[in-house]
């Protein structure tokens, strides 16, 4: 007899395939009309298809200007949530307190609350510092969620680390240096990179924090938000939103591919 365990039902894989479509068509439509030789609305079926916006959008300084900001500032606020993430998952993984779950709590609050709550708040604390808008206060927004990432993958890597690894690297005379070289890095390596690829995504795209923090600066998702007020020509716009989403789209699906099995973890077994 024939066992259907582990097989979806068809009406489940039905609605699952509709899911995927009401999340996803719109993003599809972004990719059409980025090639569409309409250049003042949105027709559909599209009157025709060009490749002329990409060598317009590729000419326009503006997008170049707004794209390297928003590369250095992803970058950095990736560097600075895996230095300081990593730190944070290492102390409180193993550490055992009062109030640690308060303090987790506080750790991945920021992720937790509305963007535009985050937003205020980083506004109001670089006031209060009499600090002026620049490149840092972008990067510190972004860090505030970035970090969260980057501890929620180090944190499930160290859980799942036997702590009889580090107990043997210390009993055989590493020091603690030694020990994270040798030992907790490589076992937790992928994670980190995991980590710090969806925080450069989250980073790479984000608005709302942005939008508080960049005072004149304008990052890509910041010119793309103008662009969409005021209008110069459309399917520029739809030729970066085409670009910000394969950048975003990549690094998402490698730490995915980087991070589904996490068995591979020296004692994990344990």
């Amino acid at each position: 007899m024939r066992s259907n365990h582990g097989k979806a039902p068809l009406a489940l894989k039905l609605a699952a395939g509709g899911g995927l479509l009401f999340l996803h068509l719109p993003i599809l439509l972004i990719f059409v009309y980025a090639f569409t030789t309409e250049d003042k609305s949105f027709q559909w079926p599209p009157p025709g298809l060009t490749l002329r916006w990409i060598s317009a959008t590729w000419e326009r300084p503006d997008v170049w200007r707004a794209l390297a900001l928003s590369v250095k500032v992803a970058s950095v606020a990736t560097l600075l949530a895996m230095t300081l993430g990593t730190l944070c998952a290492a102390a409180l993984s193993r550490a055992r307190f009062f109030g640690k779950e308060g303090i987790t709590l506080l750790v991945i609050l920021p992720i937790a609350l509305p963007g535009i709550v985050t937003g205020i708040a980083l506004r109001s604390a670089f006031g209060l510092a009499d600090m002026s808008f620049s490149f840092w206060t972008i990067v510190l927004g972004h860090a505030t969620f970035c970090i969260v990432v980057v501890y929620n993958n180090a944190v499930a890597r160290f859980r799942r680390l036997s702590t009889s690894l580090v107990e043997a690297s210390y009993d055989l005379g590493a020091n603690g240096f030694q020990t994270f070289r040798y030992i907790i890095l490589p076992n937790i390596g992928t994670a980190l990179l995991a980590g710090g690829m969806l925080a450069f995504a989250l980073s790479f795209d984000e608005v709302i924090v942005t939008t508080f923090t960049a005072g004149q600066q304008q990052t890509l998702p910041i010119w793309m938000l103008e662009e969409l007020i005021r209008p110069h020509e459309r399917p520029v716009t739809n030729v970066v939103a085409m670009a910000v989403v394969l950048v975003t789209f990549l690094p998402i699906l490698l730490a995915y591919y980087m991070t589904r099995d996490g068995e591979e973890t020296a004692g994990a077994g344990k």
